[in-house]
Formats: structure tokens, C-alpha cells, sequence
């Protein structure tokens, strides 16, 4: 079994498993240690809790309580990927979940949660510009909206809630060069982080992630049309961990590189024409 940690937080921690178990491989006991829900995205195993069995399969979900014994084995393939969510008790209690309802076992492929999974999926690999502690949220509110049955309303904004992610997002840009994530923004404008990301989507509209990153990619435009200063020095001075992240989410926002933006932002105009030149239909 190969585990990695994609995201930890106070509030919320992402895990990768990837096990390459298969029928002749005999099955031992593990015991979950958080609340826990883990989309299975690849494979198939059987998973026995509390006396009984789930056949699980690609899409369906693992659910895990504190405290509870396991078992999986892989009877009819050989490995499985999952993408695993733990929560923090007050997360739940924040989405109107009780820890002590919740139960350990299986869930079936549901659509509702699914395309969540593989949301979360192109997040863990750098694909979307979603935060992962943001769609961590997003799939834990969703999962507590199909197994309750309830519908959770869009919160209202009241004119001091507006005031309120007002001022978050004005911090968010005055601050975006740093090191930001959902529970450190929404402790800043004192809301609780599934609140505060409900709230600022709501206003904004755009999630915090999303906001923080187009002001980094604004602040980036900036500094290469109107500094010196090297590619990468200006990949790291707004906020961004690695060059290549930054030159990919730059060219996917832009539609060119950062060294040909430069370039345009010098004087070549040909990248003006480019971008206005009809597109070939496909």
C-alpha cells in the first residue's frame, strides 16, 4: 500500500492509497482512525465492517468511523487507487452531520458524487483551479446532503456578510504573495471555513482559491509587462510554489507563455493580431 498526504488542514486531510493487493494476497485487519469518506477511483475490492461486505467498484465510496475494524480484499483484480477525505468532527457538526450517527461501510457509485470525485482527482494533479481544501468542502457537503436527504439552502448575504467578504477578498489581494489557505482566509474574516467558502462563492463568485489565484496570475501580468525581474522571480514573488505550476496556469489563463506575454507587453505587436485572428472552426 503506497499512501500520500495531498492536503492537510485543521479541518480537513486528503489522502492518496494506492494498494496492489491481489487474490493471493490474504486480507488482514486495519482500524479507521477519523471520520472518513474515500472515493474509489480505480479498481475494485470487498470491504467487510461491522459484519458485513460491500463489493466496491470505481466510483463507489468507502465510509469509515473512528474506531471501527476492516478488512479489504481483492478477490476478482489485483489494486486499487482511492482518494480518501478526513474530517474533523466540527466540520460535520458544521455541515449538520452527527458524528455519533455515522457509520462505517460502502456506498454505491451516485452521479451526485462521482463527477465531486473526479473533481477532486484533477485538483490532486494540478489540473483545475479549485482549491483541494475547497473541493474537500464541496464533496463533504454533498455527501451529507445524499445520505441525509436534506438540501442545504445557499446562505443568505445580509449587508454586513457582503461587507464581510468584501474586506476578505481586498485582504485576499493585498496579501496574495503569501502562503494562504482556506482556514487561514476564513479565520481572518472570523467564519467558519465551510461557511466563509459558501459565503464568498455567494458574493464573489468565484470560490476564495480561484480569487486568490487570478490575483496572483493579475499581479504576474504586472510585474512582466513592467519589471525586470526573472520568470521565475516573478513566479515565486506572487505566490506561486514551483515555475512550472505558475507557467502552466499563466498559459491556460493567457493563452500564451509568460516569455511571450513579456514580449507582447514590449512592443510585439503581432501578439495583439494573433489574439484577435479569427480561430479555425472545429
Amino acid at each position: 500500500m503506497r499512501v500520500s498526504t495531498v492536503l492537510e488542514r485543521e479541518s480537513i486531510q486528503v489522502m492518496d492509497f494506492r494498494c496492489d493487493a491481489g487474490p493471493d494476497d490474504a486480507p488482514f485487519a486495519e482500524v479507521h482512525r477519523a471520520f472518513s469518506v474515500a472515493y474509489v477511483r480505480k479498481g475494485t475490492f470487498c470491504y467487510r465492517t461491522r459484519g458485513e461486505s460491500f463489493e466496491l467498484v470505481a466510483g463507489s465510496l468507502l465510509i469509515g468511523h473512528p474506531g471501527d475494524e476492516y478488512m479489504c480484499s481483492h478477490e476478482h483484480l489485483r489494486g486499487d487507487e482511492c482518494l480518501s477525505f478526513k474530517l474533523a468532527p466540527a466540520l460535520l457538526e458544521s455541515m449538520g452531520l452527527s458524528p455519533d450517527g455515522w457509520r462505517s461501510g460502502g456506498v454505491p457509485p451516485l452521479p451526485e458524487l462521482m463527477v465531486l470525485g473526479e473533481l477532486a482527482q484533477a485538483t490532486a494533479e494540478g489540473t483545475s483551479d479549485v482549491g483541494m481544501d475547497e473541493v474537500g468542502l464541496v464533496f463533504a457537503a454533498r455527501f451529507a446532503e445524499v445520505v441525509t436527504g436534506r438540501t442545504d439552502k445557499a446562505p443568505s448575504a445580509r449587508p454586513v456578510d457582503r461587507r464581510r467578504v468584501v474586506e476578505s477578498a481586498l485582504w485576499l489581494d493585498a496579501h496574495s504573495g503569501e502562503d494562504i489557505d482556506l482556514e487561514g482566509a476564513a479565520k481572518e474574516a472570523g467564519l467558519s471555513p465551510f461557511h466563509y467558502l459558501r459565503l464568498f462563492s455567494k458574493v464573489v463568485g468565484v470560490t476564495p482559491h480561484q480569487y486568490l489565484l487570478r490575483s496572483r496570475l493579475r499581479h504576474a501580468a504586472r510585474l512582466l509587462a513592467d519589471d525586470s525581474r526573472s520568470i521565475t522571480d516573478v513566479a515565486f514573488d506572487v505566490g506561486f510554489g514551483d515555475l512550472s505550476n505558475f507557467v502552466r496556469t499563466f498559459h491556460r489563463a493567457a493563452g500564451v507563455s509568460p516569455g511571450r506575454f513579456r514580449q507582447a507587453a514590449r512592443g510585439e505587436r503581432n501578439f495583439l493580431q494573433e489574439r484577435l485572428a479569427p480561430r479555425p472552426v472545429r
